[in-house]
């Protein structure tokens, strides 16, 4: 586990769990940005769901980090 951690940490300057959850960030505002666009009829809900935040209110301080913007936006 500490070699893992310490890879992520000198290869990518963040840590495995955080890396994960930018990934997960990232397909979030893929599936958001189809919603906008009239390509899927999900919601904000469904597509936080979907790829595995749970917890809605940190989801969207999350997101607002990682985007400058709520997930409603």
């Amino acid at each position: 586990m500490r070699s893992l951690r310490e890879g992520f940490r000198r290869h990518l300057d963040t840590t495995p769990l955080a890396y994960l959850r930018s990934v997960r960030l990232s397909l979030v505002r893929r599936d958001l940005v189809a919603v906008a666009e009239g390509r899927a009829l999900d919601n904000v809900t469904d597509v936080a769901l979907r790829w595995g935040f749970t917890h809605l209110a940190r989801f969207s301080g999350y997101y607002r980090e990682a985007y400058g913007e709520t997930p409603h936006a």
